[in-house]
């Protein structure tokens, strides 16, 4: 299994072999390109040499904030992102003993139960919660029973709504159309 969601080999390695730096990039996911947001963990471990909840969480936070603002930056609101992924780093260390992994993988969780996991984090909310809870479904190894229930609609077989279904340039294409749609369908109601 490897991801494929950035175009860059090196930062879809970490996200593959990483699984804090797979939930970093989903928190991350928002207002910026879809391949910026997961490729800011590579960012940040080349930046600052982290790579694990414990360290990132324990980092001076103006350091932290510096590694963000280098050009390229990691983000396009670095001051607020950079506070979140500490944020979530230190949640996991303080309930998870700093594993990212353990959200998925511990007390073998059902779809549900990973959702609700989620959704305790700071910066998850349902929706974001539930387009992760569809990665690691469809993407990362997860068979939790009922994980396409809980992660409804991003769980849906054959779907190109969100980053847990991006396997390929082409997939990327039809999931970037879809959220065009969606967005222009938003705007007509308004």
């Amino acid at each position: 299994m490897a991801l494929h969601i950035t175009g860059d080999t090196a930062a879809d390695e970490l996200l593959t072999d990483n699984p804090l730096a797979l939930l970093v990039g989903m928190l991350l996911d928002q207002q910026v390109p879809m391949e910026t947001a997961f490729a800011g963990p590579l960012k940040i471990e080349q930046r600052t040499g982290a790579s694990d909840a414990a360290a990132i969480a324990g980092m001076a936070p103006d350091e932290f904030l510096e590694a963000f603002r280098q050009t390229p930056a990691v983000h396009r609101f670095p001051g607020s992102m950079a506070t979140r992924v500490q944020t979530l780093c230190q949640t996991l260390v303080d309930d998870w003993g700093g594993d990212a992994a353990a959200l998925w993988t511990e007390g073998e969780p059902s779809g549900a139960d990973v959702l609700k996991r989620l959704k305790a984090l700071p910066g998850f909310g349902e929706q974001k919660a539930k387009i992760f809870l569809a990665l690691l479904g469809k993407q990362y190894g997860f068979t939790g029973e009922g994980w396409r229930e809980a992660s409804a609609p991003y769980g849906d077989e054959g779907s190109y709504r969100s980053v847990a279904d991006i396997v390929s340039p082409d997939s990327l294409v039809k999931v970037r159309e879809h959220k065009k749609a969606m967005k222009a369908a938003a705007k007509e109601k308004k």
